[in-house]
């Protein structure tokens, strides 16, 4: 079978849509991968095209019609849609005949309510108007995949070809480097939904190092955190490269995941796409994260962690100090998040749903 994924916004070096689903595939399909403004090249098993996208919301969905090319002059049997403005595309692709999947990554009528660059009063309606979009589009789908259960059960209303094929990591061996400092740290986005504003408040009178690595979006952001009185104990290290992420985790006590109860993760549900949770486990460090139901059962579920409320800073101290004042109590529910990654939550496991999916729809066919 010849798969071609096909993303508009995301990096040819994605963690899901390559590491995850196409170097998986490629074991055992010819798998292509259309990516924006990147040179040609093969990795993986898979072969990577770039297509020249210009800067800007506008401009690109004006130039939508060279991925629409680029994906026709592959000429693959399946193709599988990342974004949501390419979900049009894949309609154009059914009608010559092909199979198509559409991989929901966010829930994005809910996620337009809090954009940024959407005006206040204009989410609202836009979001209205996308979800009726997106009802249209996505049941002329051959399969839909999602990544956690509140998608799962939405999408499954418009399509019942609906998957869930959830971020997972990778299951590793991961030497065991933990070094149980005073130090606590957050890998990722450094945005205000992750609650670093309330975090630095919460540890303005701790003995503890917040070593935070990842872009700042906005970069307005950035200057409301080095306005705090805890960014004294902040050991900000800007962008690092994948594999130097586990280094940084194990250098700490404790992993920040205190998510917003934002609509596109079900408010005070949870959802399983944020990977940063999972990947703390596999570290082997515990993780102090947001009390969302789904969460709560896996973190506080399977003692490897303490979930709070993200915005009580006194809640997010006292588990700060817990663990910092029980380093053998960190061990053990590090040791514990360790375990549970390797019996439930990798990728491996997933793959597994990945494949059938494929199987699904060849047969369909």
């Amino acid at each position: 079978m010849k798969i071609c994924h096909v993303t508009s916004l995301h990096s040819p070096d994605d963690a899901r849509i390559f590491h995850k689903e196409c170097v998986s595939l490629a074991k055992h399909h010819e798998v292509w991968l259309i990516a924006p403004n990147v040179e040609d090249y093969e990795k993986g098993g898979v072969k990577v095209v770039g297509v020249t996208l210009p800067e800007g919301r506008l401009k690109r969905l004006f130039a939508l019609n060279k991925v629409y090319e680029k994906a026709k002059e592959i000429d693959a049997d399946v193709y599988h849609f990342h974004d949501p403005e390419l979900a049009s595309i894949g309609i154009r692709m059914k009608r010559l005949g092909k199979t198509i999947i559409f991989d929901s990554h966010e829930d994005v009528p809910m996620q337009i309510l809090t954009k940024e660059w959407v005006p206040k009063m204009l989410r609202k309606p836009l979001s209205v108007t996308y979800a009726a979009y997106e009802k249209r589009k996505l049941r002329q789908y051959d399969a839909l995949v999602t990544v956690t259960p509140t998608i799962t059960e939405r999408l499954r209303t418009i399509n019942p070809n609906t998957y869930q094929i959830t971020n997972f990591p990778e299951y590793k061996e991961l030497e065991d480097h933990r070094q149980w400092g005073r130090k606590i740290c957050f890998t990722g986005g450094v945005a205000e939904k992750y609650m670093h504003h309330i975090i630095l408040d919460a540890i303005q009178d701790i003995d503890v190092k917040y070593i935070l690595a990842g872009p700042c979006n906005p970069e307005s952001y950035m200057s409301i955190l080095q306005s705090k009185r805890g960014w004294e104990k902040v050991d900000y290290r800007g962008i690092i490269k994948r594999e130097d992420c586990v280094p940084l985790m194990q250098e700490c006590m404790v992993g920040m995941a205190v998510l917003d109860y934002l609509p596109n993760v079900g408010y005070r549900k949870g959802t399983l796409g944020v990977l940063k949770i999972f990947e703390y486990m596999q570290a082997g460090i515990p993780i102090i994260a947001t009390d969302f139901d789904l969460w709560k059962e896996i973190i506080e579920g399977n003692q490897c962690g303490i979930c709070v409320n993200p915005f009580d800073t006194k809640a997010i101290s006292d588990a700060i100090v817990f663990f910092l004042n029980h380093p053998d109590k960190a061990k053990e529910m590090g040791d514990k998040g360790k375990e549970i990654v390797k019996k439930h939550y990798s990728w491996e496991s997933q793959e597994q749903v990945l494949f059938q999916m494929y199987e699904d729809v060849s047969i369909k066919k």
